[in-house]
């Protein structure tokens, strides 16, 4: 597991143990990575960073529309392997929660352990830390050293 926020690592860890999840990655709603579990390539994080926060907000914009209340989560149960999407409030804003997973484990348990983990990083107080724009002057830079905390290089 690779987290670029510390005070994350603890309650995802405790998350993938009790799961069973394969895959796991958490982002801000615009879709930067805030941690990841069983990634291989950076250029893969990305990109589902990139696609789960156009999904949520895909889904949200259809439920405004509709004139009824934004989905909770997106799923969907192949043969193999199932997906869990679904955004959640922390201290520091709103954030996304992708979980990838096998046979070994239910939809219903990936749920039941994701709403742990919700709650539990509600429960956290991360450090302070100073407000900064939503996209900076130096965002690639960023971007490119955050890729290369998350994956040691």
């Amino acid at each position: 597991m690779r987290s670029l926020e510390p005070w994350v690592e603890a309650p995802l860890t405790t998350f993938l143990a009790e799961s069973g999840a394969r895959i796991t990655l958490l982002t801000t709603s615009s879709g930067q990575v805030v941690a990841q579990h069983g990634f291989t390539h950076s250029l893969d994080v990305m990109s589902v960073a990139a696609l789960g926060a156009g999904i949520i907000a895909a889904t949200s914009e259809l439920a405004r529309v509709m004139g009824s209340p934004p989905l909770e989560a997106v799923v969907h149960q192949g043969n193999a392997l199932g997906i869990h999407l679904a955004g959640f409030d922390t201290p520091r804003g709103r954030w996304l929660g992708l979980v990838v997973y096998g046979k070994e484990t239910s939809l219903g348990l990936v749920q039941l352990f994701f709403g742990r983990l919700v709650e539990e990083l509600g429960r956290v107080a991360p450090p302070e830390q100073p407000v900064r724009q939503v996209l900076a002057e130096d965002f690639e830079h960023e971007l490119n050293s955050s890729l290369r905390s998350l994956f040691g290089r």
